[in-house]
């Protein structure tokens, strides 16, 4: 696999994962970027190149920067998801980003809580 290919992945996996954060399906995406679905699929597939305009839509819709969805090339899911999590953490109210810090604490030390 080449590295133009690795890039085109990572790209894939982190407009997946940011539409799935942002609640939207490809059918709601498409219709935003005004393509059909299927379009919309092969990005998050790395079937099909994404022009920087559609990038800078699709990040105004999932609410993150276009350099996040272009940034990477780990190859880490996990990593992935632990940096939007972080990203959409920053935009919290203080005292709503302490509850969320007492949910995280809780859900860590239960052992009966998913792994």
């Amino acid at each position: 696999m080449s590295s133009q290919d690795n890039v085109r992945n990572a790209i894939a996996r982190r407009l997946a994962l940011a539409r799935q954060q942002a609640g939207l399906s490809q059918g709601q995406v498409a219709k935003l970027l005004g393509v059909h679905r299927p379009t919309v699929s092969e990005m998050e597939a790395g079937r099909r190149r994404v022009a920087a305009d559609e990038l800078a839509q699709l990040a105004a819709f999932y609410g993150v920067d276009a350099s996040w969805l272009t940034s990477g090339t780990s190859g880490n899911e996990s990593e992935d998801r632990i940096a939007l999590a972080a990203r959409e953490l920053s935009k919290l109210k203080p005292d709503d980003l302490d509850r969320v810090m007492g949910l995280l604490k809780t859900l860590k030390h239960n052992p009966g809580g998913s792994k």
